[in-house]
């Protein structure tokens, strides 16, 4: 019996002029956590998707267990024992637990009824097997991204799939999540099932991986033992020159305040108060982390801040920037203060996917005086505007600009937005909702050194983030957010504190938000 679980020899895949994956090799063992890691836009996902049947190699042969295959659609690849759980999970919220998973596999035939207690009582086994807890019969539109994952999990467990495709499985977990998901996956491998991680975070690739593969420009440069190597070198290896891993933050002394949030109020629906006499001053030149889990308020206030509360939402309160008064006004009057955001959504509420590129890089911006021409846009601007993003944020968009903006990888995506947010003129105000949220580690690097140069340039900024590093490297002060209040604040000895000693920052921490 072969110890090879999934083996891919020579595959290349082209889209018109640009090469995706050129003459990949690669060899993943049975029973073992295999990542593969790299840059937005290096060729993982359409990898992921011709293992997983999605996408047709232009050349190249799949071996799964020793024998040759080649799949032209995923269910192909799940009669093949291959699994895979998407970054943008694939479930009906109107559904069950038990109805998303039993989806499309009703085994019995369309004419005939499931048997519901056999397949309720199976998933539940498999759950409890390995740490994944769910209700059968609770609807999905009621659970927690976590639980959603775990959901698409089971729906593979269930088919018994033996080898599982993970695609950036973390980006969108709290890092409580991200400890329970990966219990589970070690469970899945000390059963003998085969895990390829996809993924950029090099430090979830070191916990968890037995071994990493690095896709560079659509090759894999380098496969190695994580027990071998370290974040540096892997980062190294990604990007193709050394990474500073953590952003220089020189001292900066904060100007006069600038937003000013006064027992800040929020009720939404029937629903307990998202925001609770919440209070809290921003200054020019001062980046504002807020830490929490996530659930406690900070999507609400940032919608808040933006205008983008929906219309049942009542608020007591105040929240002032420079003395103007922004609860009520629309995102476009706001952004005519001189305000930014970039949104925790990238998808809902930052940018149309079936847009071009060029069109997503204006969006929001197009009232903007550069960028009118008569009735219509002043192309030279545009173009400039275009231009600009793809240089200063090292954009990958294979075919130009003016592809749609879904055929970007999330990384890419991510760029293009916080791009535009920090090259509004005259900013006064930024909003960041997880702005390196899917993001690579060389566009992490890149991102922050923007923030600072936005924070240097005297621009007031509110960081929301779930990673903690990125809040304690960024921040000048940070506040404690837990049901919708800030519960403390630290200073900024005690952050530089927390710098040097994260472990008694983190538990500082912990002890306001949980």
């Amino acid at each position: 019996m072969s110890t090879t679980a999934l083996e891919l020899s020579g595959i290349t895949k082209r889209f018109g002029s640009f090469t995706a994956n050129s003459d990949i090799s690669l060899s993943i063992r049975k029973g073992s956590i295999h990542a593969i890691a790299g840059e937005n836009g290096a060729g993982k996902s359409t990898l992921s998707n011709i293992i997983y049947g999605l996408v047709q190699p232009d050349a190249g042969t799949l071996y799964v267990d020793g024998n040759p295959c080649r799949f032209s659609s995923p269910r192909e690849a799940i009669g093949a024992g291959i699994g895979m759980v998407h970054q943008h999970f694939m479930l009906s919220g109107t559904l069950s637990v038990m109805e998303n998973i039993l989806l499309g596999d009703e085994r019995q035939g369309l004419l005939w009824p499931c048997r519901r207690s056999k397949a309720r009582q199976d998933i539940t086994d498999i759950a409890e097997r390995h740490g994944m807890q769910l209700d059968p019969d609770a609807m999905i539109e009621n659970l927690s991204v976590g639980e959603e994952q775990r959901v698409e999990i089971l729906k593979l467990l269930y088919r018994n799939a033996q080898l599982l495709l993970l695609d950036e499985p973390t980006a969108v977990l709290a890092p409580a999540e991200t400890r329970k998901l990966f219990s589970s996956l070690r469970s899945l491998r000390d059963e003998g099932r085969t895990i390829i991680l996809i993924t950029h975070k090099l430090d979830e690739v070191l916990d968890l991986a037995d071994n990493v593969s690095i896709m560079r420009k659509g090759e894999i440069t380098a496969t190695l033992p994580c027990s071998e190597t370290s974040k540096q070198e892997l980062a190294r290896l990604m990007v193709g020159r050394n990474v500073v891993l953590q952003a220089e933050n020189p001292p900066h002394t904060p100007g006069a305040p600038l937003l000013e949030i006064d027992e800040l109020s929020l009720q939404a629906g029937n629903g307990r108060p998202r925001l609770e006499k919440l209070s809290m001053t921003i200054r020019k030149g001062e980046i504002y982390g807020l830490a929490g889990v996530e659930g406690n308020g900070q999507s609400e206030l940032l919608q808040l801040l933006w205008g983008m509360l929906p219309d049942n939402a009542r608020t007591t309160g105040s929240a002032r920037l420079d003395g103007k008064e922004l609860t009520g006004l629309r995102p476009v009057d706001i952004a005519a203060l001189g305000v930014s955001c970039v949104p925790e959504d990238r998808h809902r509420h930052a940018a149309i996917g079936q847009f071009s590129i060029e069109d997503n890089m204006l969006l929001g911006r197009h009232r903007e005086k550069t960028f009118v021409r008569g009735s219509g846009f002043d192309s030279r601007s545009r173009e400039q505007l275009s231009r600009d993003i793809t240089t200063h944020y090292d954009l990958r968009t294979g075919n130009g600009t003016n592809q749609a903006f879904e055929s970007l990888s999330g990384g890419n995506q991510q760029k293009i937005i916080a791009g535009r947010e920090l090259s509004r003129p005259a900013l006064r105000l930024l909003l960041l909702g997880q702005p390196t949220r899917g993001v690579d580690i060389g566009a992490i690097e890149l991102i922050h050194k923007k923030i600072l140069e936005a924070r240097q340039a005297g621009v007031a900024i509110l960081l929301i983030s779930t990673e903690l590093e990125e809040i304690i490297t960024l921040s000048t002060r940070i506040g404690c957010i837990y049901k919708g209040k800030i519960r403390h604040e630290f200073s900024p000895e005690e952050v530089q504190e927390g710098r040097t000693a994260p472990g008694t920052f983190s538990e500082s921490i912990g002890m306001h938000i949980t």
